[in-house]
């Protein structure tokens, strides 16, 4: 648990942290139930059928087709004033702060609504949002007297229940510190284990929040007959020190016009800062 209560990163004393923090550090994820209200989750719907109607899909990449993008609109919290305040929840920031620093900041903020038995998106696929930001060789354990680094943590903050026959978010518990990413070979393997350790299935009703370390292994699970569709506004709070990626690096950026002309090639580009698109900004 880590406190930057003067310049530094320092820890915490022993024993602080709330369940939810710790249970986060430990196993990678953990489920907040009722976190808001129902009066709050109709006005976040509501939120995102606006911005669904008002705004054109993001499409960040020409290397996905148009209806790769059509689930999710970017840059929740400059849409919506609804949503800025829903993720600054005191109660997501008290189980993130310890992990991350009481100056951790929003890296990217998107809104999900996928209609019944659409399961197409990559998410499918295992895999981890970032990272693995400690990487290590296989069979090399994590020595477990030095707390866990997190740098990223993402939320889903659920406006529709969640069962199983959704197909919901699986995590592998405790995968956040193998140092390695799912095995490619194993991407769609619905068995994959970590250690021995089987998926969970994030189940949830509306307004509970999920939270999940970004190095975890996780998959949208495959959505059984009755499947009624996701809606949830999801945001990743990363550590001060992550850049925001809430719009492309192409977009916002702190070049002049002549830096970014002297960037003629790939890695001077992304030396300047001029990234391709990853997993946070698309």
């Amino acid at each position: 648990m880590l406190t930057r209560r003067t310049g530094y990163l320092t820890l915490r004393g022993p024993g602080s942290g709330s369940a939810a923090a710790k249970q986060l550090q430990a196993e990678g994820y953990v489920v907040l139930e009722q976190v808001f209200d129902p009066k709050t989750v109709d006005a976040l719907a509501d939120e995102v059928e606006r911005i669904y109607e008002e705004y054109r899909p993001d499409e960040r990449s020409s290397r996905y087709p148009p209806e790769h993008w059509e689930p999710f609109r970017y840059e929740m919290l400059n849409r919506s004033a609804t949503v800025q305040r829903a993720i600054a929840n005191k109660t997501i920031l008290h189980t993130i702060e310890p992990l991350l620093g009481e100056d951790c900041h929003v890296i990217a903020n998107t809104a999900w609504w996928q209609p019944p038995d659409n399961n197409k998106h990559g998410g499918r696929f295992w895999h981890i949002d970032s990272g693995p930001h400690v990487p290590r060789p296989p069979g090399v354990p994590w020595d477990d007297r030095i707390p866990y680094p997190v740098f990223a943590v993402a939320s889903h903050i659920y406006l529709m229940d969640c069962p199983l026959k959704a197909g919901p978010t699986g995590v592998i518990p405790r995968s956040h510190m193998s140092g390695q990413p799912p095995p490619l070979e194993r991407a769609a393997d619905d068995d994959l284990e970590y250690d021995g350790v089987k998926p969970v299935a994030l189940v949830a009703n509306a307004g509970d929040v999920a939270l999940f370390v970004s190095d975890i292994w996780h998959r949208r699970l495959p959505s059984r007959r009755g499947d009624p569709g996701r809606m949830f506004i999801q945001c990743h709070y990363g550590r001060r020190d992550l850049a925001q990626r809430i719009r492309p690096s192409a977009e916002v950026n702190h070049l002049s016009d002549q830096a970014r002309a002297r960037a003629k090639t790939p890695r001077q580009q992304t030396l300047v800062g001029l990234h391709r698109n990853g997993f946070y900004d698309g």
